[in-house]
């Protein structure tokens, strides 16, 4: 008995200090993130609409109505386009930036400063700046790249951006927030170049190996890790991604995405239990994109 209190006692010397170190910001994250996350989940369950709370139980009709709103399927699709070319086109220009940097070039500092910097723009301000270059007007009000491309000769370029009737309009937007994140995967990959130890792509020259088929069979397998991280990055912002959309068109319902649906049902007809439903079926749809990448990245240590 004597023995097992000196073992609590010695835990509790070794864990005390930082547990109450850190229990204010334990409390603080367990109200204000899983509590709130909770009453989120537990609203959509009820018929709150307007100011007056409402806490009664419906069951799975708000998901179920939801699921059929035609708003609600054509924002997932807007979704679902969004961020395939978001993540496609930010993992290829950071990629390329990252491999130009790795070759070695003068002022690197100087180029890495300038790729990153668009990240620490906020996407408000992003989306006052793309707005412009996204102008779609004609004659003397052509602004932007359209003014560009009509300058430089490429006037077959022009384009109505967002504010095409095609139902991939929402692909534009991709533009302004691949711009903002392209730096960052870029800091990624160009770490994960950087911690390939210099000797096997060494061996692999010295055994014949042509440059190509040293980057394919040494540095692609361990950069693996990196593209997955920036996958999910990525992915979730994607989803919770509201700002962009909101200042550049808030308008335009062809750039419409459950974020945005979220606010507009939520704060201007007070529809408060159909904004909820939709803020969890974000929560849900981040939680599948992260949970198996954390599965993932804790098997993977676990086997090192």
């Amino acid at each position: 008995m004597r023995r097992t209190s000196s073992k609590a006692r010695r835990r509790l010397r070794a864990w005390g200090p930082g547990l109450l170190l850190v229990s204010p910001s334990l409390i603080l994250l367990g109200i204000f993130v899983y509590g709130f996350l909770g009453w989120n989940i537990r609203v959509s369950f009820t018929s709150w609409r307007g100011q007056a709370p409402v806490y009664d139980w419906v069951g799975t009709r708000n998901y179920s109505e939801l699921f059929d709103n035609e708003r609600f399927q054509i924002d997932v699709r807007n979704l679902a386009v969004f961020t395939v070319v978001f993540i496609g086109g930010s993992l290829l220009l950071g990629f390329l930036m990252a491999m130009l940097l790795e070759k070695g070039v003068r002022f690197e500092a100087f180029f890495r400063s300038v790729f990153l910097f668009p990240m620490a723009i906020s996407f408000i301000a992003t989306a006052i700046i793309w707005r412009w270059l996204l102008n779609n007007g004609s004659g003397e009000s052509t602004a932007g790249l359209n003014k560009l491309f009509d300058n430089i000769g490429l006037g077959f370029l022009f384009s109505d951006w967002h504010k095409t009737p095609s139902s991939w309009a929402i692909a534009a937007i991709a533009l302004p927030a691949g711009w903002a994140l392209s730096g960052y995967v870029m800091a990624l990959f160009l770490a994960g170049l950087r911690a390939v130890p210099e000797e096997l792509k060494e061996a692999a020259r010295v055994d014949g190996a042509p440059e190509r088929k040293v980057f394919w069979h040494v540095v692609r397998p361990m950069l693996l890790p990196v593209l997955m991280s920036a996958v999910v990055i990525l992915a979730h912002i994607s989803m919770k991604t509201f700002d962009l959309f909101y200042a550049i068109d808030q308008g335009n319902l062809r750039i419409d995405t459950p974020a945005l649906y979220m606010w507009f049902t939520t704060f201007q007809p007070g529809f408060f239990a159909r904004g909820a439903t939709i803020a969890t079926l974000l929560l849900f749809g981040i939680a599948l994109v992260i949970v198996p990448y954390i599965w993932w990245s804790v098997r993977t240590e676990r086997r090192k």
